[in-house]
């Protein structure tokens, strides 16, 4: 077989010859790359399944929507922007307001020894959940002025999507690689937009405010999917590492959270494309219902998060798991017989039930001489266990 055929074998439940093994995140490898496509052939050098990603992301990357994997984002051609800063104890202030027809949304950003982006406020970037204090979005009266801050990609986007991805597109033909696409979000945008810490007190306080939010969200997501999808794509990723217990009962999970997953599936299953959920911790509770939403594969399968045998008993021959290594604490910090160990036990649990791609969870983003020595455990013992000379 060849590797996409693996891949494909694994996502369709089936066993293949040997238990793929692709690393979900690699950045450790990417930041060393020329490029994107030197970045892949590595990780075939090493003798990894490793996956094509459209649009292609290139070893580094440096924009206002950094943590947002994808096409770009753009704002209405009606908005404007202005950028101040203004002083303010512990830290200096950085403020930004967004001018649109519908009002004006205004951050606030504490500008700590930590921050990254200068005197500049980013508009989707994980160094703004513990730093705003403001964030653009207050409540129900401040989303018609969101919905110009999130338009459907325009034309000249798709163009140069398609034009950026075709070489990658011809690289995995000719080597016979999964393609995948994304990334898909919803809820973690709430954490950028509002902040995760008020949408624990708003999901009991204002219901209809977060579903409407988080209806405006996947409507926007899904224009963003279909350029994705058309593209031919094997696998839709989207990105969900807050849409867990840390923020949703299983039963505010199954009002807000589960019926825009199924919708999300099911257009993906429109255009012949897998479905891939990626969450790594406090979800436990969740697996019946991620299964009966139509997820295809579940990203982020980590034995310091999970209970393995309890999520093959649930999902096993009928949602793919992808992980089973945790990165940080093994990979990276461990030994290699620490490795060597998770990598059996994962192999143990999973590979014979079908179904199973081994990887790090849910990045290896140091390659410190440590973690080199690690990921060659790693896949010398998963070669070895798979019977690969």
């Amino acid at each position: 077989m060849s590797s996409r055929q693996r891949m494909l074998a694994a996502l369709n439940c089936q066993t293949p010859e040997k238990a793929p093994c692709s690393f979900m995140l690699f950045n450790g490898l990417k930041a060393g790359s020329r490029d994107y496509l030197d970045f892949i052939q590595r990780q075939l050098d090493l003798g990894l399944d490793a996956f094509v990603q459209i649009p292609p992301r290139p070893p580094v990357v440096v924009n206002d929507t950094y943590n947002l994997h994808g096409l770009p984002v753009s704002y209405a051609p009606t908005v404007s922007i202005r950028e101040w800063k203004e002083t303010s104890q512990p830290y200096p202030l950085l403020v930004k307001d967004y001018h649109t027809p519908a009002g004006i949304l205004r951050a606030k950003v504490n500008q700590d020894p930590e921050w990254r982006w200068g005197d500049h406020v980013p508009f989707l970037d994980d160094y703004l959940v513990g730093r705003s204090r403001k964030f653009i979005v207050d409540g129900p009266a401040d989303l018609p002025a969101l919905r110009y801050l999130l338009v459907p990609p325009t034309l000249e986007e798709v163009s140069g999507f398609h034009s950026e991805s075709a070489p990658v597109l011809e690289f995995a033909r000719q080597h016979d690689l999964l393609v995948a696409g994304g990334w898909g979000v919803g809820a973690d945008l709430i954490g950028w937009v509002y902040g995760l810490q008020r949408l624990l007190y708003a999901i009991f306080d204002q219901p209809d405010f977060v579903a409407e939010l988080l209806e405006l969200i996947a409507i926007w997501n899904r224009s963003r999917m279909e350029v994705i999808l058309r593209a031919g794509i094997d696998l839709f990723i989207k990105r969900a590492w807050y849409e867990n217990c840390d923020y949703f009962t299983p039963r505010h999970f199954r009002r807000f959270i589960k019926p825009i997953l199924e919708t999300d599936a099911a257009l993906a299953h429109s255009y012949g494309a897998k479905f891939g959920y990626l969450i790594t911790s406090s979800c436990m509770p969740l697996l019946d219902d991620i299964r009966e939403a139509g997820v295809d594969v579940l990203i982020g399968v980590d034995p310091a998060q999970w209970d393995l045998e309890l999520t093959r008993q649930k999902l096993a021959g009928r949602v793919c798991l992808w992980g089973g290594v945790n990165g940080h604490l093994t990979v990276e910090m461990g030994m290699p017989d620490d490795v060597r160990k998770e990598v059996r036990k994962a192999l143990e649990t999973f590979s014979s039930t079908g179904g199973f791609i081994l990887s790090p969870v849910d990045n290896v983003r140091e390659l410190t001489p440590n973690a080199r020595a690690n990921v060659s455990a790693l896949i010398a013992e998963w070669k070895e266990l798979t019977g690969q000379k």
